[in-house]
C-alpha cells in the first residue's frame, strides 16, 4: 500500500497508541486548540485504526473508525496535508466497515473539510451544524454497502 513514501496501515492502539497520539496532540491540542481531555476520550482502545507512515518510519496521519461506524479523529501533519494522505486512511476505514458488512459510516466533519468529505462521496444528512471543542462540525453518512 506505498503511494510514494507514504504507507497506510491498519494500527492497534496497544502498539500505535504513541504515535497516534503525537499526530492527534499536534492536530488537535496544538493546532485547532482542542483541550487535551476532549481529544483524548478514552474510547480508542476498542476502535479500529489506521496510520500514515512515512519509509523512515515517522507517522505523520491517523484516523479511527468506531463500534457504531463513525470515522474520527482524522488527522494529518500540516507539512504532509495536500498529498491525497487524508483520503487514503479514510478510504481504508471504509473498505474496513464494508468487509465487517456495515452499510453505512458517518462521521462529524468540521466545517472547513466538508468539501474534502463530499469529494469521498460522503453526505450532509441535513442535520443543524453542532459545536464540538468549539469547532463548527456537521453530520455526515456514507453508505458502504447493499
Amino acid at each position: 500500500m506505498e503511494h510514494g513514501a507514504i504507507g497506510v496501515r491498519k494500527a492497534t492502539w496497544e502498539q500505535d497508541a504513541e504515535a497516534i497520539r503525537r499526530v492527534r496532540t499536534e492536530v488537535f491540542v496544538i493546532e485547532q486548540k482542542v483541550p487535551v481531555e476532549l481529544e483524548m476520550d478514552g474510547v480508542d482502545p476498542v476502535c479500529r485504526h489506521v496510520v500514515a507512515i512515512r519509509a523512515t518510519g515517522e507517522t505523520v496521519g491517523t484516523a479511527r473508525l468506531m463500534d457504531n461506524g463513525q470515522i474520527g479523529r482524522m488527522a494529518v501533519l500540516k507539512a504532509w496535508r495536500g498529498r491525497g494522505i487524508g483520503s487514503r486512511l479514510v478510504k481504508t476505514l471504509i473498505d474496513s466497515a464494508r468487509s465487517d458488512g456495515r452499510r453505512q459510516v458517518h462521521l462529524h466533519a468540521q466545517s472547513h473539510a466538508i468539501a474534502f468529505y463530499q469529494k469521498l462521496g460522503f453526505r450532509d444528512i441535513g442535520e443543524p451544524p453542532f459545536d464540538d471543542a468549539g469547532i463548527p462540525h456537521i453530520r455526515m453518512d456514507l453508505e458502504v454497502g447493499e
